[in-house]
């Protein structure tokens, strides 16, 4: 049990930073080419060297994905960049095509293989055929499967095991949907998803063109193939129980206050499960703080079964956002209780805001004096990623982050 990985999404080097500073055990992320996610920062050749470099400085670790489906002009260049991987110590490869897998081994390379939840594990047998290929250790499952599934799979395999325990949930089989690809041009399965299945849409009879009818639940519309939110975090003795060593967390397109908050909520609940003794006040606080991020309503998926009636988002698209993210705590000086901040969000006199960061819960504070980087007296930070100096008297630390109730 004492294995057990906490998994981070990392869309760029900063993410990567605070993914590992509020508790992750290692990132996913991938380089410019042959990933999915082709919208988020991704990672140059020289990112990903510092990156591994920085993980490993800290005893973390560094999964790069290879998971696209590439046509055959997308082969090119994947043996050779494997080798660049390997050379750099990646500590893992993401692949889903075989195709892939086979360029990789033909190139010699030797780094571990997982195979990404793009596979669409379901069963045992797939798991039995992808551990005898070489240098397979480890398994994405797909999200579509329940804990019953789960136990059964890693009693016939021995393959190390990986899920999703929370994030946005595809209405497609583990991604596998062609809609952004039809109507938009944009491929899902080459990492460039439009999500269309959260659009709204109308019925129109064959005999009356031009004639919409909204197919609709209320007055915002009809989002009938729109997914809840997952959140495992009540759930994670029971993964771990049934044979899971990687739990993982979705979103390299999040921001870093998603990112940070969600990691810190698993980190703190899992801590109490692999020690044995969970801390109902800090998974009912863990809970709350996952209420305060940009969400759609959560459901526990396929856990328990076909989800039903709670996984189907059809009052409304639009995720809730209870908290605004403000800014990041650059540095504090404890002889002035100053602390210096990036704004990542407008900040006026008055507001009422809170930091919080890995090692405490929150600290409540109201703006009464702001400075701007000439230590000039300033009324509110209305530029993207201003750098400002606030008074606070508890002191706080670098990568502490900012958050306000979002207004009305």
């Amino acid at each position: 049990m004492n294995q057990v990985e906490l998994l981070a999404p990392a869309g760029d080097f900063e993410k990567l930073k605070f993914a590992f500073h509020y508790g992750a055990d290692a990132v996913y992320l991938a380089g410019k080419r042959f990933g999915l996610r082709a919208f988020a920062g991704n990672f140059s050749d020289e990112e990903l060297e510092e990156a591994v470099r920085y993980a490993h400085d800290r005893h973390k670790k560094v999964y790069v994905t290879m998971n696209a489906y590439p046509h055959n002009e997308g082969l090119e260049g994947i043996g050779e960049y494997a080798q660049f991987l390997e050379s750099i110590q990646v500590d893992a490869i993401l692949i889903a095509d075989p195709g892939v897998y086979w360029l990789i081994k033909e190139a010699g390379v030797e780094v571990p293989i997982h195979i990404s939840t793009q596979a669409t594990i379901v069963n045992w047998a797939g798991i039995r055929f992808w551990e005898n290929m070489e240098g397979v250790d480890r398994v994405v499952l797909a999200r579509e499967l329940s804990l019953e599934e789960i136990r059964e799979i890693k009693d016939k395999t021995s393959a190390e095991l990986e899920v999703f325990v929370h994030g946005a949930m595809c209405m497609s089989y583990s991604g596998r949907c062609l809609l952004s690809n039809y109507m938009t041009g944009r491929d899902a399965n080459q990492g460039a998803c439009a999500q269309p299945c959260r659009w709204r849409y109308a019925l129109v009879e064959e005999k009356r063109p031009g004639e919409y009818y909204p197919v609709e639940e209320d007055a915002q519309g009809s989002y009938i193939f729109n997914s809840h939110d997952l959140s495992t975090l009540g759930y994670l003795k029971d993964l771990i129980d049934a044979g899971v060593s990687s739990l993982k967390i979705e979103g390299r397109m999040k921001s870093i206050f998603y990112l940070s908050t969600v990691v810190r909520a698993y980190r703190r609940v899992l801590d109490g499960v692999l020690a044995g003794q969970v801390d109902e006040d800090a998974f009912v606080y863990s809970e709350k703080e996952l209420n305060k991020i940009s969400h759609r309503p959560y459901t526990s998926g396929f856990l328990f079964g076909r989800p039903e009636d709670h996984a189907i988002n059809s009052a409304f698209s639009g995720p809730v956002t209870p908290y605004e993210f403000c800014g990041v705590v650059l540095d504090y000086d404890p002889a002035k209780k100053m602390a210096k901040i990036e704004q990542r969000n407008k900040m006026v006199l008055g507001e009422a805001i809170q930091f919080f960061g890995p090692d405490y819960t929150e600290l409540d504070h109201q703006i009464d004096q702001m400075y701007d980087e000439n230590m000039e007296e300033i009324t509110e930070a209305p530029h993207a990623r201003q750098v400002i100096y606030m008074p606070v008297d508890q002191p706080v630390k670098p990568m502490d982050i900012l958050r306000r109730k979002a207004k009305a």
